[in-house]
């Protein structure tokens, strides 16, 4: 038992300390952070409805921790996480090494965003633990442990049931997957294919059943229709489509299309109009018409943009959008359901405008940009030197990374906080690779 204990010992301070630096954003801040988004979440319990993006199942989870001021959640989104990178260290040949573990984890709080997505209280972190909890689903399965299926498959459908745009992501991957199979079928056989399709099946009925169990209503999300509706409008593609149809007695926005503003974030937060004419249950059957029929009408431009906002996506990394000193809504729903978080909320140092992230995106946007330039030339490099799970790693990423910058730049409208969420699985590609080639290399060193 002592001797055990003895080599337990570095496992568990390693992860310790691992999940303790995931969290330090939020312990140094004194309250896990919060985001404009953070209230939307945690008021779908108490109000019992459904509004665009904002899951009800990361809502419960929030109200799982609230009672003890959301800690609970913070460490459960940095304790996922550690595991996954072991479990992913361990998948790539890095196993067995706790303090490797703690080094990778240390390099990629200093240069990456993950510290900040574990340490908020938003859906964010999901969309990374459910790219690479279905990269080793996938391409690993034969590394893992027969427990470690089961716990994979029930993180990407937790991951798929906190974010349509995850799913999105999730399913991209899923098609690669497919068409991997028809190519060559022995490298990708149809089990793995179907445990992905379990998972986001899976994922699909949890977020059914807590919108059900919730608001009543049997029913996805809503927003998918809206958010591509503000991305239109911001290209200039609602206004044409009015100019072009108007006067419509159907349209109710005819009558408005001058005041009409040409930023989407105003349009949603802060237009007058649009709480006048009823926000998104007012006029949600109407974004919907005209974003359908605008796509149908107008493919050239559609496609042109599309490409524009991808684009404009796939740079829109930097850490921090959101996290500002007066996050109004997040306040006003903890003020009135939480009250008695009210004053350990305002005493952290993110309410007292004491959070600056210059310093923050000097080091970690170009670190970010560099990563991802760098996913084609190590799949490359990898796949010369013999080390095709490197190829798989960097290969997943990098589509990954593409397709949410498509899905959140044409389907929504570009953000950092949308590249944000993604971009530290770039890094961590990065890592794995330097530490395999590495390896190899030393490995070469000793035989000779």
């Amino acid at each position: 038992m002592y001797r055990w204990n003895r080599a337990f010992q570095p496992q568990f301070f390693a992860a310790i300390a691992s999940w303790l630096l995931l969290q330090a954003p939020a312990i140094w801040n004194g309250f896990p952070l919060l985001q404009y988004d953070t209230g939307g979440y945690l008021a779908r319990w108490y109000e019992g409805t459904l509004v665009p993006s904002r899951s009800v199942t990361y809502g419960l989870i929030l109200n799982v921790g609230a009672p003890a001021a959301f800690w609970p959640v913070v460490a459960l989104q940095a304790a996922l996480t550690v595991w996954l990178i072991a479990v992913l260290l361990r998948a790539h040949g890095l196993g067995g090494r706790p303090w490797l573990l703690l080094g990778v984890v240390a390099v990629l709080s200093l240069i990456s965003t993950l510290p900040w997505l574990t340490s908020i209280l938003l859906t964010d972190i999901f969309a990374g633990l459910g790219v690479l909890a279905l990269h080793l689903l996938l391409l690993r399965p034969s590394s893992l442990k027969r427990g470690e299926h089961f716990a994979l498959i029930a993180l990407i459908a937790i991951s798929a049931a906190t974010h349509t745009a995850t799913v999105a992501v999730l399913l991209v991957l899923i098609l690669a997957a497919i068409l991997l199979w028809t190519i060559q079928p022995h490298r990708m056989p149809l089990v793995r294919i179907g445990h992905g399709l379990l998972a986001l099946a899976l994922g699909a009925v949890l977020l059914l059943a807590t919108n059900f169990v919730v608001a009543k209503q049997l029913t996805w999300t809503p927003g998918g229709f809206a958010l591509s509706f503000g991305r239109m409008l911001q290209d200039g593609i609602v206004k044409k489509y009015l100019n072009d149809h108007c006067p419509d007695p159907k349209l109710l926005l005819c009558a408005y299309k001058e005041q009409l503003p040409d930023d989407a974030d105003v349009w949603f937060w802060g237009s007058p109009l649009f709480d006048k004419l009823g926000r998104f249950e007012g006029l949600g059957a109407e974004m919907q018409t005209i974003a359908i029929n605008s796509l149908l009408k107008y493919p050239g431009l559609q496609a042109k943009t599309a490409v524009t906002a991808t684009a404009r996506q796939l740079i829109a990394v930097h850490t921090g959008e959101g996290v500002v000193d007066y996050v109004w809504h997040t306040y006003r729903i903890i003020e009135q359901y939480i009250p008695r978080l009210v004053s350990p909320m305002h005493l952290a140092r993110q309410q007292k405008g004491e959070i600056s992230f210059v310093a923050v995106n000097g080091l970690q946007y170009p670190v970010a940009l560099i990563a991802m330039a760098l996913l084609p030339v190590i799949a490359f490099i990898a796949y010369r030197r013999k080390l095709p799970d490197v190829a798989e790693l960097a290969t997943t990423c990098g589509l990954a990374l593409v397709a949410n910058a498509f899905i959140c730049g044409t389907l929504s409208n570009p953000h950092d906080r949308y590249g944000a969420r993604l971009v530290w699985i770039a890094v961590f590609a990065g890592i794995v690779a330097i530490l395999r080639f590495a390896s190899r290399l030393g490995s070469r060193g000793d035989i000779a």
